[in-house]
């Protein structure tokens, strides 16, 4: 069992006529751009209680690209007890399509986001140190490596619980 697939504008009608729109993605990425209509229940949340308020009507899901929605399209139709849709393209496809979202740039970047631009600056920082001052910085961009296929392997990543200390982060 798995959900169809709708564009944007196919959605926007059934939004019209009632249909429940679900973000799937984190309250970091909501938080910062999202559908106007939409309710953010996270994919790592989300089961059937969560959906309890939607009845029978029809439900879209989605997420930035398309891809999380499509991966775990079997998951999604096992929560819903109605006829349920992905938003293909996700809000990417929605914005080019031209509807309505609300954007708050207040709003962090999300986690992953900050992690990749922190990782990445560290580990170009280390290779520049390296090749200018002493091949010993290498050792930093060794590290941050290390962090990340540790953080591939294992689901845990240091730098996001250190990110999420930040200012910026709080809420």
């Amino acid at each position: 069992m798995s959900l169809p697939n709708i564009n944007p504008g196919e959605a926007s009608r059934l939004i019209q006529e009632g249909a429940v729109v679900i973000d799937i993605r984190g309250a970091d990425e909501y938080a910062r751009e999202h559908i106007q209509v939409a309710k953010n229940i996270p994919l790592d949340v989300l089961s059937p209680d969560k959906l309890a308020f939607v009845n029978n009507q029809k439900v879209i899901f989605h997420c930035r690209s398309g891809m999380r929605t499509s991966a775990n399209a079997q998951r999604l139709a096992e929560v819903v007890k109605t006829e349920a849709f992905i938003l293909a393209g996700g809000l990417d496809a929605w914005k080019k399509a031209q509807q309505p979202v609300i954007k708050d740039f207040a709003q962090p970047l999300e986690m992953q986001r900050q992690v990749q631009i922190g990782a990445g600056f560290l580990a170009l920082t280390g290779c520049v140190l390296g090749l200018t001052v002493s091949p010993k910085f290498h050792y930093l961009s060794g590290f941050i490596g290390a962090g990340l296929l540790f953080a591939g392997i294992t689901g845990f990543c240091g730098m996001a619980k250190i990110l999420a200390y930040m200012p910026w982060n709080k809420r």
